[in-house]
């Protein structure tokens, strides 16, 4: 399929506005215990008594404002701010500050764990849904959130953040994200999404402490967390950054390609933003080592064994819309547009369900649909499906 720009523009409204966001507007909401239901799994069926998790309920916030503030439709404000009372009610830890890790299903603190990245997707949500409705104590809690990342994680001797605490912010043992996760005290994922955060924050908040961390944490994937022969981003670091993984992620490197050089624009740094742009371009080539033929990006490559994951999960799908389009529009290389158009007819065609609606959680190296993943669920939120189409739209304009 060849779309011309306004083509690219009306497929990805109609996905975003008639499959994604109906999806978690009709069939997700909790109407017996509030918020939203913290599981629906494969085959369509809600698991009403699943944890909430801070993840899901932050990305909603984030992607509904995000939706209402492009799009004007009351009903998506209607939504964030349902997000935006659950998450006041429920998530935030009075008495020592920040937020759950998750909730049972009843609105009860379930894992009280302090995780940083956890942390940063409220800060980016509460922001999104302060442009939308001007809500000033979500701007404040943003800020309040800041302000204990920098004051606890924030590792003044050897750069960069820890990754996860205890309630009462006692460095944890166990760092994990999850359980696929190496337990190291610093990774790129965090990294990549405290980044995202206060670029988002600084759009709210000029601060001048602010503008400093953001341009360190550009300057950290430039200098640190990025492999200077390869282009590729490693995942796993000590505290000394001492580099302890052998992945590849394909997703997070073209995803962190158009982060990267969001955040430098945020700062209106002419030479920043040209050193940047430099080195994102050559993320995507790197990236594009993960393109299959049939224009999906695969999950991840293990360098020291030689093992190569071809799933294709629906999230690297949706960053490598964005990701190579940036790059179209940085180079004016037809090339990038080719991929974006093959990427977004792979989505259409294998990870849609255009019958009970959102998309599929991946597509199985045979070519099958995994339904043991979740349709919604503590990773499997509205957020990078939605945010590509959100993109995109305003990209095209």
């Amino acid at each position: 399929m060849n779309y011309n720009q306004l083509g690219l523009r009306q497929q990805l409204k109609k996905e975003l506005t008639q499959n994604i966001l109906p999806f978690w507007m009709q069939k997700m909401p909790d109407p017996e215990n509030g918020g939203f239901y913290g599981q629906m799994d494969g085959n369509d069926r809600i698991i009403s008594d699943a944890p909430k998790g801070g993840i899901l309920n932050a990305r909603i916030l984030w992607t509904f404002s995000a939706a209402y503030n492009a799009l004007k439709d009351p009903s998506y404000l209607e939504t964030a701010t349902r997000a935006k009372y659950y998450i006041f009610e429920h998530f935030f830890d009075v008495e020592f500050g920040g937020t759950y890790w998750c909730l049972d299903y009843m609105g009860e603190p379930f894992d009280t764990k302090k995780q940083i990245y956890s942390q940063a997707f409220f800060i980016y949500a509460l922001s999104e849904y302060y442009l939308a409705s001007g809500d000033e104590s979500c701007r404040d809690e943003a800020i309040k959130l800041f302000g204990l990342i920098e004051k606890i994680s924030f590792d003044k001797e050897q750069n960069g953040y820890f990754e996860a605490y205890s309630r009462n912010w006692q460095l944890l043992d166990d760092l994990r994200l999850s359980q696929k996760d190496a337990n190291e005290k610093k990774t790129m994922n965090t990294h990549l999404h405290i980044l995202e955060a206060y670029t988002n924050l600084y759009r709210i908040w000029k601060d001048d402490t602010l503008a400093l961390q953001l341009r360190n944490l550009i300057n950290l994937f430039l200098e640190k967390i990025i492999d200077q022969r390869t282009f590729h981003l490693n995942l796993f670091f000590d505290e000394n950054w001492e580099c302890k993984s052998s992945i590849t992620s394909y997703g997070h490197d073209i995803e962190s390609s158009w982060l990267l050089y969001e955040a430098a624009l945020e700062l209106h740094d002419p030479a920043l933003i040209e050193k940047t742009k430099e080195v994102c371009l050559k993320i995507v080539v790197a990236a594009k080592e993960g393109l299959h033929p049939d224009g999906s990006l695969i999950y991840e490559k293990d360098n020291a064994t030689g093992h190569t994951d071809f799933e294709r999960h629906w999230w690297p799908q949706a960053e490598a819309v964005i990701g190579l389009y940036n790059a179209y529009e940085l180079t004016g290389n037809s090339i990038y547009l080719l991929n974006v158009t093959e990427c977004l007819d792979f989505i259409q065609a294998n990870l849609v369900d255009p019958v009970n609606g959102e998309w599929y959680w991946s597509i199985k190296a045979d070519g099958t649909v995994n339904r043991d993943g979740d349709k919604a669920g503590f990773w499997k939120c509205p957020y990078h499906n939605g945010r590509m189409c959100l993109e995109i739209m305003k990209r095209v304009g």
